[in-house]
């Protein structure tokens, strides 16, 4: 049977749509870690957020969209009435019948790793950029990155020669109260060795602040995030909840430093490089002082 040539050009056009559907682009996103979306909308993604999480809350007009709740937190409901097309986040967003659940209503979910580490966020910037059609931008935004660590680096190795890397402690609470100690394999424990400072914490992960996880430990610098409070207030009420701590060689002699808690979530964010810069100005005064760098 032959077919006429507007058939022809009928089913000819019906693949090719069908075609372009099944690699169109999603279009309403949904983000849940803070720098996951950060990432997102420095890949020129922000106009397709149509949600985040409450972590997600750099840039300022991530405020102004609807929330969907802690990322570890999430409600299948909450998600779905956003009518995404695809959600991501990292392997800390859940729970995982939760996720499921999203699966099984039609929306892509797509996970990342949050590992605080150079070659994870290479992965995970070709992987969103893919995603959005941004993977040019992408690999231009991880080469500007990798330069910016690689300043920071040089520049700690020349602090390093006139002054020994000074012990350091994070801690990261609510309101001041019971925070917690920044151990090793976390984004805090990465931030603070690429900020030139040794993280006297020796365990893995994080774990509860006591009088006894500090005894034998003289950190010459506390840096703190608090997740409700911030500046003098949360500096205030670190020390009321924690009065030990104002004992500590760190704190007689003023070196304590406040680290917005967001830059902790979701692996490598785009603004830590120049926190990274603001925080060796505190660990090495005396050289930030010949750089003319504030901490």
């Amino acid at each position: 049977m032959r077919l006429s040539t507007s058939a022809i050009a009928l089913c000819v056009g019906l693949l090719v749509n069908h075609g372009a559907q099944a690699t169109e682009l999603p279009q309403r996103w949904v983000s849940a870690g803070g720098a996951l979306s950060e990432w997102v909308s420095a890949l020129g993604g922000e106009s397709k957020l149509v949600g985040v999480d409450s972590t997600s809350q750099h840039p300022e007009s991530f405020k102004g969209l609807p929330s969907i709740g802690y990322q570890r937190q999430l409600s299948a409901e909450g998600v779905l009435s956003l009518r995404p097309q695809i959600l991501v986040g990292t392997e800390e967003m859940g729970p995982s019948p939760v996720l499921s659940q999203i699966r099984s209503a039609g929306v892509q979910v797509e996970l990342f790793s949050a590992q605080a580490d150079l070659p994870t966020l290479q992965g995970n910037l070709q992987h969103l950029g893919k995603l959005l059609g941004s993977e040019p931008q992408a690999t231009a935004l991880f080469q500007g990155y990798q330069q910016q660590l690689e300043q920071q680096k040089a520049w700690v190795r020349q602090a390093q020669v006139k002054q020994k890397a000074p012990g350091v402690l994070l801690l990261l609470g609510h309101a001041g109260g019971k925070p917690l100690i920044a151990g090793k394999d976390t984004a805090a424990d990465w931030l603070l060795q690429q900020a030139g400072g040794h993280n006297l914490a020796t365990h893995t992960g994080y774990k509860p602040f006591s009088v006894e996880s500090l005894a034998g430990l003289t950190p010459d610098v506390l840096v703190f995030a608090d997740r409700a409070l911030t500046g003098d207030a949360a500096r205030a009420a670190l020390f009321k909840e924690n009065p030990i701590l104002a004992s500590t060689p760190a704190a007689r002699a003023g070196r304590v430093f406040e680290l917005d808690p967001t830059l902790l979530v979701g692996g490598l964010g785009p603004r830590l490089p120049e926190n990274l810069v603001k925080l060796s100005a505190g660990f090495y005064p005396a050289e930030s002082a010949k750089a003319n760098i504030a901490p």
